[in-house]
Formats: C-alpha cells, sequence, structure tokens
C-alpha cells in the first residue's frame, strides 16, 4: 500500500483530475440521499481484497459526493456556508500530501511560522498586542471551549494566590444570542451557564452584564463572559466596549466569539460595529466561514498567550521534549494535541492574494445583503424582520405557517434551486439567508424571493 507503482501515478492523476475539475466547473447543488438509496447505488465499500481505487473514486465522484451540498455554491444560503478560494483548496492537496503533524515546532516549524502570520493578520484586524497569538483549532466550539478553559484557568490560579479559595461553583455570563457551543462548552467544563438580558436592539450590554453577575447564586464566581461579534442567527454585534468595561469592572475574562461575524472586521463599512474588540482576552473567528478557508479551519486568539499556555500544555514524559517556551507550540493553546496544519491553506491564499482581495470579497457580500435589504422592503407580501447588520437576511413571508416555510424550502433544494432553511426568530418560523460568497450575486437573492 506505501509504495509507489504505476498504479499510484494513474490513481494520483484521476484525483487530481477529479479535484481539478471541481474547482473549475460552477459548483453543484447536489443534496441528500437516504441510506437504501446510497446502499444500492454504492453497496458496501470496505471488502477484504479491496476495489482498485478506480472503482471507489467512481463510486466517490458518481455517488457519494452527489448526496452531500455543496456548502460553496452560490445559493448555499443556509447556517454560514463556506466559500474557499481556488488557492486554499488546491494547496489544501498539498497540505495532505505532506504529511506534516503541526502540534508543536519541532515537527511542523515552517508550517506553524506560516499559520502565525495569517494568525498575526486576524489579531491586527483585532487591534490586540503585538505579543498576541495562539493556534487554529477545528471550529468555534472547540475554540470557544478553548478559551473559557483558559479564562477559568486565570481565574483559579489568581484566587489560589490571594487565598480566596475555589468557589462552590464557576459560571459564565452569556447572552440568548449567544452559540449553542457556549452551553456545551459549560456542560463539558461543569459550569453554570448565568444569561443576561438583550434590550430590543438584541445587542448584550456592560449593564445587563453587570446585573447577571451582581444577581448570581451565592456561592458561584463569574470567570468569563463572552460577547458575540455576530450571532448566528441574526447576524447581531454585541456592545463589545460596553461589556468589555464590565468585565473590567468585575475583573473577569472576555471572549469575543466571532466565528461566523469576526470575518466582516475586515470590511471597512461595518469595522466601527466592533469598536472594543481589541479588549478581549481571547477571540474566535473562523476562516473557514467568512474568510474564504476550506474546512477546518478556527482562528483562536490570545491577547495574553501565556495565560492559555498554563492552561493547555500537556505533560507526560514522551511530551518533555517539545515542552519549551521558547518556539510557539500550537498545541499549548487549545484542548487540541495531534493536529493537522488546517491553518496553511489559509496562510497560502492570504499570501498569493493579499489582504486587500480579502477586504474587497468581505465588502461584496454585505453589498449583496443590503441590495437584498431593498428587495424585500420592496416587497408587500415579505416582512424584513430587522436591518441587516452584517451579512444575514432574516424575514418573513406574510401568511405562511412552519409547514409551508418547511415544504417551499424541500422544493428549492429538490429542484436545485437554493438551500435555504426556515429558522425561528422570536419564538415563530422565519426565513434566513446568510451571504458569505462573493459569487452570490443579488440575482441569486432575486430569485429566491420569486419563488415566495
Amino acid at each position: 500500500m506505501h509504495e509507489f507503482d504505476e498504479s499510484t501515478d494513474d490513481l494520483a492523476w484521476a484525483i487530481f483530475r477529479y479535484a481539478l475539475d471541481r474547482v473549475r466547473t460552477d459548483p453543484p447543488m447536489d443534496g441528500p440521499r437516504s441510506h437504501q438509496e446510497l446502499w444500492e447505488a454504492v453497496g458496501q465499500t470496505i471488502t477484504e481484497e479491496g476495489l482498485g481505487g478506480e472503482s471507489v473514486l467512481a463510486a466517490f465522484a458518481d455517488h457519494l459526493a452527489p448526496a452531500c451540498l455543496s456548502t460553496d455554491h452560490p445559493r448555499f444560503l443556509s447556517f454560514v456556508p463556506g466559500a474557499p478560494t481556488n488557492a486554499s483548496v488546491l494547496f489544501d492537496l498539498v497540505v495532505g500530501a505532506s504529511a506534516m503533524c503541526a502540534t508543536s515546532w519541532l515537527e511542523a516549524a515552517g508550517t506553524v511560522y506560516a499559520e502565525n502570520q495569517a494568525l498575526r493578520w486576524v489579531a491586527d484586524l483585532v487591534g490586540l498586542p503585538e505579543g498576541a497569538g495562539g493556534c487554529f483549532a477545528s471550529g468555534g466550539t472547540m475554540g470557544n471551549l478553548s478559551a473559557l478553559v483558559a479564562g477559568r484557568d486565570q481565574a483559579m490560579r489568581r484566587r489560589e494566590a490571594d487565598g480566596s479559595g475555589r468557589p462552590v461553583r464557576w459560571a459564565v455570563v452569556v447572552s440568548d444570542g449567544a452559540h449553542s457551543s457556549i452551553d456545551s462548552a459549560a456542560r463539558v467544563m461543569d459550569v453554570d451557564v448565568l444569561l443576561a438580558t438583550t434590550g430590543d436592539d438584541r445587542r448584550l450590554r456592560g449593564e445587563a452584564v453587570r446585573a447577571a453577575i451582581a444577581a448570581r447564586p451565592e456561592g458561584t464566581e463569574v470567570f468569563a463572559v463572552v460577547a458575540t461579534a455576530g450571532t448566528t442567527n441574526l447576524g447581531i454585534v454585541d456592545d463589545i466596549d460596553g461589556v468589555a468595561d464590565a468585565c473590567t469592572s468585575a475583573g473577569v475574562w472576555l471572549h469575543i466569539d466571532g466565528a461566523y461575524g469576526g470575518a466582516a472586521m475586515a470590511a471597512p463599512s461595518v469595522r466601527h460595529r466592533f469598536d472594543g474588540i481589541q479588549r478581549a482576552d481571547s477571540l474566535v473567528v473562523d476562516p473557514h466561514k467568512w474568510l474564504f478557508s476550506p474546512f477546518d479551519c478556527a482562528a483562536l486568539v490570545y491577547a495574553d498567550p501565556s495565560l492559555a499556555r498554563a492552561a493547555h500544555t500537556q505533560h507526560a514524559g514522551y511530551l518533555e521534549p517539545i515542552i519549551d517556551d521558547t518556539v510557539w507550540n500550537p498545541c499549548d493553546y487549545a484542548n487540541v494535541l495531534t493536529r493537522r496544519a488546517r491553518g496553511v491553506p489559509f496562510w497560502f491564499s492570504l499570501a498569493v492574494h493579499g489582504t486587500r482581495a480579502y477586504s474587497e470579497a468581505v465588502e461584496r457580500t454585505l453589498e449583496v445583503t443590503r441590495a437584498g435589504a431593498v428587495l424585500l422592503d420592496a416587497a408587500p407580501h415579505l416582512d424584513l424582520i430587522m436591518d441587516p447588520v452584517l451579512s444575514v437576511l432574516a424575514f418573513r413571508r406574510i401568511g405562511l405557517e412552519q409547514a409551508d416555510y418547511d415544504a417551499w424550502s424541500v422544493r428549492l433544494m429538490e429542484d436545485g434551486t437554493a438551500f435555504v432553511l426556515p429558522t425561528q426568530v422570536d419564538g415563530e418560523p422565519a426565513l434566513r439567508i446568510c451571504i458569505v460568497n462573493p459569487l452570490t450575486t443579488v440575482d441569486d437573492i432575486d430569485m429566491i424571493l420569486d419563488s415566495l
């Protein structure tokens, strides 16, 4: 299996041709198939003797890949789509072929160097100090968990140093717009979640954070506050500066979840919405969402990386040779040890195209979003729930119920037009379009609205 021979050469070229065809042609919408349909088309693929490269590649290309939605389709508009650049996709092949384990500087100094330059660009967008840094995690879920672990570790060390001891319970303050991964992280960490209320504008503000901290149950200590820089459902950016004031007053860690929306800091037209973000102790931005990188790639950055290193460095006899604070080991900054060089395709594309191209591409998606809002406002049968803050359009079709939205969404996907799922806003069904692909046009949005 490991020797290179003529059959390997043939398989390599077949895979290269498939990948190149996928990159240079318009992405298909495709869609899910039932297990029975896939079984009838593909059958058993894991056998004692093997099926051979040509046969397995054909099964993937003809049946398995078409059973997956293409997140880079310009009308894939649910969840948060992906729109990787051609350069990043092609370089992902190189990363896989290079057999690099990007756990430590010792193993992967070159890729860590490259990843850190990409992280530095993110840190500069935020306005974090020169010493800021971190690593690329798998996604916002792992990035948020890792940041909160570092925040709690810092709080624990501070209490031990001043003799306060351990509280009965640790807690984190969030708003009702926080991503579901924060609740997940709290369950993993066995900490409580204290909900801070939001006002009519749906933003988390400093006074609500202060109130939530003051109202904490007896014996509970707040170690962190999570503000969101672009909520997934509506694109809301919290009052980060006000929240930062509250965190400073209370002496707690400020984590910013910018997994979706943080990329918009690259766009001058909305940069002001993130005022105060430079005061974060930690931050997550997912390049695989709105910075045009392949999955999976989340930038996790700390203002003071030494605090994260104290929380995350793993110790074992076989690991002692790599424990060295004079070099940069990505495994020291997240709940991770073995890791692929997931930030390198992002770095490659940034280096190839330059950061101005990224800013322009993000601006383009914002312009399409604003134009989509104008279309919604002009349609008497459609109700725009709120003016877009970033690149999410939330709206309702007057007179439709949940079942109607569901049927419309299925029909749209089955005929290959678009992927738009219903959501819930204020407990009522609604539709949500998220635009992060520079190839999505106003005509695409108009086509979808016309179908309503």
